[in-house]
């Protein structure tokens, strides 16, 4: 067990980035409670057996980001930030290492991870500079012999929940945030993908980032973690992202401690294309919204609307453009799309697929596990005829499945996108720019790429509206689910 293990690690510069249990005050600690399988959606190969840890360990982390959240918040920003800037170098100079481990315990094609790694490390860097910038105001005082100041302050301990499709940038998406306005951070990776967060914490004390200023837990019992982490009263903050019916119970749960929250939760993104759009700029746009991470991701395109004039046209050169997308090992050389996470994605997907075709959908391409890779390749599948009643209109599919439906004016396609109770992401094509404005504004959605399927990027922000969460994460707004404003009144100046 211990060759299959360390060989899958071979290939690293350095295999000292591989660690088996979780990362408290410092140090890698080993749990009590056994191990728990980390496996290659791939071809099913063990990784690694990782320590597991419950209540006990969780609590232990939070207390050592307490008592490390004093010395922390109290340096300068810039000596944060430089900190951070090293963190990010690190990660920089061991991005392949860190692609690697990625795509070995996630699945998503190498060069998908590389993409990934420089998208996390880029909230490092970012944060980096923004810690330099949390400023206050003073404000003109209702007296002459008074100062009103207002001032920005580290909110205290921080606890994330984060998921596997972006088991690297969804934990530094919120840490470097975290860490740059002067808190201390506790993390629950997902049990799936542990690995990747292990070696962040690796690269952390490298930087230098003291000991309880971010931890690791890792654990299957997330029920247990997630009770400590959202009532234990020395966490000020939660973040979590994933799924819409875990993040209502997480917010429930947060309510017994009158926690600040932030939510990134599920979507159920639209992807529009008028009859003025560039059709071959659509196809590539669609392809990338839909197709990256075999679809798993809280922003892929669930639902394809097309205009009447161009539909024939744009399902030509769709199915054109997506027939030779390459199915693959994601170490593989020219891999497009990897496996699914596990068997119960394939088997959400295939449900919802089976259900759609008994309702009078019509296959058009895939549809179909590709049994010479392996059980959880499930081809690129392309269907039309949906309505909004089928199931799979309702649901994110989180795979690989275009849906597509013709519809015929604006204003039809609006109540058709906007029927829905999330609202995370949406995309439409259009080179009229009365109508980019008019739709943009109509959307019920937090994010929106217009002519444009690569929309997150540290200098946005992101979230969603509805169901889809609250707060937003990146961006100069970024620090601000992670501050407490506090404000001074100044008496006697007279």
């Amino acid at each position: 067990m211990t060759n299959q293990i360390n060989s899958a690690f071979a290939s690293l510069n350095d295999r000292a980035l591989v660690h088996h249990s979780s990362y408290i005050s410092g140090q890698f600690q080993p749990g009590r409670t056994g191990h728990f399988a980390v496996h290659n959606p791939a071809d099913g190969s063990l990784l690694a057996l990782v320590a597991e840890a419950g209540s006990t360990e969780t609590e232990q982390a939070i207390a050592a980001a307490a008592a490390a959240f004093p010395a922390w918040s109290g340096v300068t920003a810039a000596q944060r930030s430089a900190l951070l800037m090293r963190w990010y170098q690190l990660m920089q100079q061991h991005q392949h290492d860190l692609a690697r481990i990625l795509t070995l315990e996630q699945g998503k094609p190498l060069t998908e991870a590389m993409g990934e790694i420089n998208y996390g490390a880029s909230f490092v860097s970012w944060f980096a500079e923004e810690a330099k910038r949390m400023n206050g105001d003073i404000i003109p005082a209702a007296a002459t012999d008074q100062q009103i100041l207002v001032l920005k302050q580290a909110i205290g301990v921080v606890a994330a929940i984060t998921p596997w499709n972006f088991p690297n940038a969804m934990i530094l998406r919120k840490a470097a945030a975290a860490l740059a306005a002067g808190c201390t951070f506790v993390v629950k990776p997902s049990e799936l993908t542990p690995l990747s967060a292990l070696a962040l914490a690796e690269l952390a004390t490298r930087a230098g980032i003291p000991a309880g200023v971010f931890n690791v837990v890792t654990g299957t019992d997330a029920k247990a973690i997630g009770q400590v982490l959202t009532k234990d009263s020395r966490v000020a903050k939660f973040s979590f992202t994933g799924s819409t019916p875990v993040g209502k119970t997480l917010l429930a749960q947060c309510a017994s401690t009158v926690k600040k929250v932030s939510m990134e939760l599920g979507g159920n993104a639209p992807f529009i294309v008028f009859d003025d759009a560039d059709l071959a700029s659509a196809v590539q746009g669609l392809l990338a919204a839909k197709f990256r991470n075999a679809g798993q991701t809280c922003v892929c395109v669930n639902r394809v609307f097309v205009q009447r004039p161009v539909y024939d046209a744009f399902l030509a050169q769709l199915i054109q453009a997506t027939a030779p997308l390459k199915l693959a090992n994601g170490l593989e050389t020219g891999c497009q799309i990897g496996p699914l996470i596990n068997q119960a994605a394939v088997d959400k997907i295939a449900r919802l697929l089976d259900q759609a075709l008994d309702q009078g959908a019509e296959l058009l391409l895939g549809g179909a596990i590709d049994a010479d890779l392996g059980p959880l390749f499930f081809q690129p599948t392309i269907i039309t005829e949906v309505t909004p009643a089928m199931h799979i209109s309702q649901t994110e599919i989180f795979g690989p499945v275009l849906c597509i439906s013709l519809f015929d004016t604006e204003q039809e396609v609006i109540e058709l996108a906007n029927n829905t109770p999330t609202g995370l992401a949406s995309y439409f094509y259009s080179r009229d720019i009365g109508r980019i404005f008019r739709v943009a504004k109509a959307l019920h959605y937090g994010m929106i790429g217009i002519n444009e399927a690569s929309i997150s990027n540290a200098a946005a922000p992101f979230g969603g509206v509805k169901e889809s969460g609250l707060g937003r994460e990146g961006s100069s707004y970024g620090l601000d689910d992670f501050t407490e404003l506090k404000y001074l009144c100044l008496g006697g100046l007279g």
